[in-house]
């Protein structure tokens, strides 16, 4: 890699390439050369087929994936959470950069008023499943409609359909500054596995370059959505599974959260649970273990059929 710039791969959406040029930066502060490389992914050339019916993470994930393979770049950069929980596949993580705020939000173009009157049955968009059972957990008479495309064409969708709002992860619009179209931060909202953290992505034989990436690792964000992760993976739920998982860390305490929910979000089992940081290792398998118990297997085999 001697003298050649370390080819960064990634998608070419404004947040895609905003994440891609931050660990560009990252790794020209420590002396390498680097150069982007765009790649198309399914999920971006199809932007009507709602998600889950494109078969969850991978319609963002495995173009990257082929172009690390094929050696035409070198490393790829990827929102976490859009990764699948099981990698068959000779690459690694090599580094979680430290994470942006987790939260999910709304954006609400004509205001929240909405929110607080029982009588409105409000059109809220989402493309998750996650999101929508959350959604309609709390407000069941609300209506939810499929949402499709990058931050700024959903942005504009929900301008242009009238809906009275959208969710979004707040992380992405704060990357690319368009927190300002924010309405409310939905603090009652499990995020989903690893929202708001952007995972880098190698060869598994790249030693080099594991050695190099992993100076960029931010080791509390890194504990934190691996036990996340660890639910997800327990649960064997995938990304179009309604389960939310937040970690965090208070005084040496990690303090763990996590929801399961039917899609239409008629019931939820939810769990928190506390370790301290160094025992915290298996503490998503355990909560998954503890929902699955409740009766959280049974939404799961629901999805299935």
């Amino acid at each position: 890699m001697a003298g050649q710039p370390i080819r960064i791969g990634t998608r070419d959406s404004e947040l895609a390439t905003w994440q891609a040029k931050k660990v560009a930066a990252e790794l020209q502060n420590s002396g390498h050369q680097t150069e982007l490389i765009f790649v198309k992914s399914e999920g971006d050339l199809d932007l009507t087929t709602p998600l889950t019916e494109m078969g969850g993470k991978g319609v963002f994930t495995k173009a990257l994936d082929d172009a690390l393979l094929e050696d035409r770049i070198d490393l790829a950069v990827h929102s976490y959470k859009d990764l699948p929980t099981e990698n068959p596949l000779p690459l690694i993580v090599s580094a979680v950069m430290e994470r942006e705020d987790p939260r999910d939000s709304l954006v609400a173009p004509k205001g929240t008023d909405f929110l607080d009157d029982p009588t409105v049955q409000a059109t809220v968009a989402t493309s998750s499943n996650r999101r929508r059972a959350q959604w309609l957990h709390r407000y069941p008479n609300h209506k939810i409609t499929n949402i499709r495309g990058n931050v700024n064409t959903r942005l504009r969708k929900v301008s242009e359909n009238g809906w009275h709002g959208a969710i979004f992860a707040a992380a992405g619009l704060k990357r690319i500054n368009l927190d300002h179209n924010i309405s409310a931060y939905l603090n009652w909202m499990i995020p989903a596995p690893a929202q708001g953290a952007m995972a880098v992505m190698v060869r598994e034989d790249d030693d080099k370059l594991i050695n190099i990436t992993s100076e960029l690792n931010h080791s509390e964000t890194a504990l934190c959505t691996g036990i996340e992760r660890e639910l997800l993976n327990e649960m064997e739920a995938g990304c179009s599974a309604p389960v939310g998982a937040y970690a965090w860390i208070e005084e040496k305490q990690l303090i763990f959260q996590a929801v399961a929910l039917k899609i239409d979000g008629s019931l939820q089992y939810d769990i928190e649970m506390t370790a301290p940081v160094h025992e915290a290792k298996g503490l998503g398998r355990k909560a998954a273990q503890k929902l699955l118990d409740q009766g959280a297997d049974k939404l799961v085999e629901d999805l299935r059929k």
